[in-house]
């Protein structure tokens, strides 16, 4: 990286901190009228913020393009520890409604950087290619927030890939890793549209290793009782039959509104974790609460929507109380895949099941081979549904990954978004529409949210 700021912080070099990001954050989320702490600072420096886009200067210089730049920047941990990180998987999320193809990454440096003068660091994989998976989750690890951005192709095709440097699967093994990385004091990760959908197969991927893993490798002795080794071998089996029979279905708009069309069976199909979107979602939609009626021709779809019943009721978080409190949220979708519900229902109550089952046996399982159970999510919760012209359209809009630690009880949340809320209604980047005024942002339904789960979540 050529000419690396060592100071943090754009409107005020070297002053910029966990403290001041934080106050800063805070400042914008809690009304919807006051003016920016920064007021008087952004009428000189904010011009030279939108003039400016990735690997083209300050504060944009921060791009990750070799592994040698990767250990350049954890040299500095003034720079990380008071950045976010932001995972390209693509080299743009898709082109908006003029033809523009939209890099939505450089809005949520842009916006992180307005609102709170917070740096970012860009680690653009679909141009770097695989890099050095300790160096990268190193760094992740440490700093403030991880972004994982949208892209164009779809993850149920990995040819859709070809002509990046980075493979689907690569991809998701990364993904995987990345979930497993939240610690304790560790940075939250935020992942977004295509980013959402690969969180959600990383998943399946990673509840299938587990089972995997304590079925066929882990041996009877490792485990002093019987009992509890009995009942954790019960219930991967579970979970193995569960996942190889559960349906996937979509609306075929009938009357009744009652998912009629199997789109996939079983976790081994390419759509079990996403699927096509029955229509389609560009523009605005509306935040609703996440609901189900029940209804659903899998039979064991009852008990898996019942077990995300009691999670939701444990885990009453910061998007539910956005929908709630702020009322009619809109924010800007831009896809056509989804995240399944019937996947995301299963993970969370597989999750469940898993963690129940090694609790007993932690301390045994810490010193083992299998020590990366412990780092599983404990449940995955499905927090608010989009609706279009009163129709619901997308089930999972939006997921809570909540983690306990099994010593404290401290929970640490990540999250998911199919919506992108880094973009306005005109799906353009900030560096060719302009920048905003912070008025405009603090009334942005999207960016309130995202500014709200930022400041919640790197507190945890």
């Amino acid at each position: 990286m050529k000419n690396l700021r060592k100071d943090s912080g754009f409107f005020r070099p070297g002053f910029s901190n966990f403290s001041s990001i934080q106050t800063l954050l805070g400042d914008f989320i809690n009304d919807r009228t006051s003016p920016s702490l920064l007021e008087k600072i952004h009428e000189e420096k904010a011009k030279r913020l939108i003039n400016n886009t990735w690997d083209n200067g300050e504060p944009f210089e921060r791009v990750i393009s070799s592994n040698e730049d990767l250990r350049e920047i954890l040299c500095n941990p003034n720079i990380y520890k008071n950045s976010i990180c932001i995972i390209e998987p693509a080299d743009h999320v898709g082109k908006n409604i003029i033809g523009e193809d939209v890099r939505a990454s450089s809005n949520i440096a842009s916006l992180c950087q307005y609102i709170a003068d917070c740096d970012s660091i860009l680690i653009p994989l679909w141009k770097t290619g695989k890099l050095d998976n300790q160096l990268l989750i190193d760094l992740l690890k440490n700093c403030l927030a991880v972004f994982v951005e949208g892209g164009h192709p779809t993850v149920k095709d990995s040819k859709s890939f070809e002509g990046l440097n980075i493979s689907l699967n690569e991809l998701q093994e990364f993904t995987e890793e990345l979930l497993l990385s939240r610690e304790l004091k560790t940075a939250p990760s935020i992942f977004i549209c295509l980013g959402h959908q690969l969180a959600a197969q990383a998943h399946i991927r990673l509840i299938k290793k587990a089972t995997h893993q304590i079925t066929n490798l882990l041996k009877p002795e490792i485990i002093s009782s019987s009992c509890h080794y009995d009942n954790l071998i019960n219930v991967c089996n579970e979970i193995i039959n569960t996942g190889e029979n559960l349906a996937i279905y979509k609306d075929e708009n009938t009357s009744d509104d009652v998912p009629g069309i199997e789109v996939a069976k079983g976790w081994d199909d390419p759509c079990f974790a996403v699927a096509l979107n029955e229509i389609p979602e560009v523009g605005q939609v509306e935040l609703l609460h996440y609901s189900h009626n029940g209804i659903h021709q899998s039979k064991d779809f009852s008990k898996l929507l019942l077990h995300h019943e009691v999670t939701s009721e444990q885990n009453v978080g910061i998007v539910e109380q956005s929908v709630t409190f702020e009322k009619d949220l809109n924010i800007v979708m831009f896809h056509s895949d989804e995240v399944n519900e019937e996947a995301i229902l299963f993970s969370n109550w597989a999750y469940g099941l898993l963690q129940k089952a090694i609790a007993p046996i932690r301390k045994i399982i810490s010193v083992s081979e299998f020590s990366w159970l412990l780092s599983l999510p404990d449940s995955i919760e499905i927090v608010c549904s989009t609706s279009a012209a009163g129709k619901l359209c997308t089930e999972v809009s939006a997921t809570c990954i909540n983690y306990t630690d099994y010593e404290t009880q401290h929970k640490r949340r990540s999250f998911t978004f199919q919506f992108h809320p880094e973009l306005l209604d005109d799906l353009r980047e900030f560096n060719k529409s302009g920048m905003p005024s912070y008025e405009k942002l603090k009334n942005d339904d999207g960016v309130r949210m995202l500014m709200r789960v930022i400041y919640e979540s790197i507190t945890d």
